[in-house]
Formats: C-alpha cells, sequence, structure tokens
C-alpha cells in the first residue's frame, strides 16, 4: 500500500549492522503530521490526503491559508505536501501522521530540492573536461566549440554551457529504511537525500521497488 508523511532533513551520520560493517544513513525527523484535506475521485477526480507539518503563527499566512486552517478546524502548519494514495478510506481530517507508517527494510523514494551551487561553469555543472594548462593554452576552463560555421550558424538546443546549477527538485529512488526510532519520531534512511540540513522532504512508498 502507499504511504507517504513530511520530513525534515537533520543530518548525516554512520551505523553498524549486526556484522560490525558501517552504514552511512541520512537521519530524517518525520512528522508528526496531520491530515489536512482528504481529496476524493467524486470531489477533486483523484484520491489523495494532504499532510501539514510544523506549527506556524497565524500572522505569517495569507488569508487563503488562514481560511483553508479554520475550515478544517485545525492548527496551522508551516508546510503542506499531498500524497496521492490508492486507498484514502483509512484517513480522515485531523489524523496524525507518524514516523511508524514505515517500517525498517521498507523501500521508499524521497523528494528534496537540492543545494543551490550558484552560477557555475561547464567542469563543474556538466563534468567536462579542461584544456591544457600550459602558458601557450589560452583554452583551460571554457565550454568548447560552439558547433559548425556559416551551416546552421547557430547553436543547437540543449548545448552544456555554463549557468545556475542547484536548487531543482530531485527525487531519491529506491532507498532503503535502515532504522525508526519512534522516541525521537526519526527515520534513518541508508544513503543520501537531497537537499541542506534543516530542508523538507517528501518520503513516499517506492514506485519502483526492488528487492
Amino acid at each position: 500500500m502507499k504511504k507517504g508523511i513530511i520530513g525534515r532533513k537533520i543530518g548525516m551520520t554512520q551505523i553498524f549492522d549486526e556484522k560490525g560493517n558501517v552504514i552511512p544513513v541520512t537521519v530524517i525527523e518525520a512528522g508528526p503530521c496531520v491530515v489536512a484535506q482528504v481529496k476524493t475521485i467524486e470531489t477533486d477526480g483523484y484520491n489523495s490526503i494532504q499532510l501539514g507539518f510544523g506549527d506556524v503563527k497565524e500572522k505569517h499566512l495569507n488569508k487563503p491559508e488562514i481560511g483553508h486552517f479554520t475550515k478544517s478546524k485545525l492548527t496551522p502548519k508551516k508546510y503542506l505536501r499531498e500524497f496521492r494514495l490508492d486507498d484514502i478510506s483509512t484517513f480522515k481530517v485531523g489524523d496524525e501522521v507518524k514516523a511508524d507508517i514505515f517500517t525498517a527494510g521498507e523501500k521508499v523514494d524521497i523528494q528534496g530540492t537540492s543545494k543551490g551551487k550558484g552560477f557555475q561553469g561547464v567542469i563543474k555543472r556538466h563534468g567536462q573536461s579542461r584544456g591544457p594548462m600550459a602558458h601557450g593554452s589560452k583554452y583551460h576552463r571554457r565550454p568548447g566549440s560552439m558547433g559548425s560555421t556559416s551551416t546552421p550558424g547557430r547553436v543547437y538546443k540543449g548545448k552544456k554551457l555554463p549557468g545556475h546549477m542547484g536548487n531543482v527538485t530531485i527525487t531519491i529512488q529506491n532507498l532503503e529504511v535502515i532504522r525508526v526510532d519512534m522516541d525521537k519520531n526519526v527515520i534513518l534512511v541508508k544513503g543520501s537525500v537531497p537537499g541542506v540540513k534543516g530542508a523538507i522532504v517528501k518520503i513516499k512508498s517506492a514506485v519502483k521497488a526492488t528487492k
């Protein structure tokens, strides 16, 4: 069954398994989240639930957001994310979703916003190779050939050039849940996830789950 929760990236650490092997893990504060809205095929054309995470003062919300929470009689939440589910019959507005919806060994997809790198050249942005670094060379870290001469007489669409790097939505698939700590309400996931420390991430059931 599909599941989902909003989390906050705490950082990375490492733990040891039963055999003494080191496992790099990302610690994610998963919830507690509250169900702010339930969407159905009859009313919205598809099934989903909207979760809220993190309390916020009402003065920091605009009128539509205040009205949204007033209608559902909930404490205002800072972050809202939607999760499409096959079965929403077990959810109703006001229900609390915690880290224990996932168990150790499950595969999850984690979506977040990558770190922003600013304006970068082609070597850092696209992994291209540099030219000779000798004094006679006048081509060290530049993009390379721009294409043909008079035909077609333009730069092809998609040419890898310098530009803004990072700060985009990224989804890492098939990450393994190593441990769920309900005392601290955190999930330990094997490997790295997108974003800086403190970034908000969406944790969902893996769509391409592998054994």
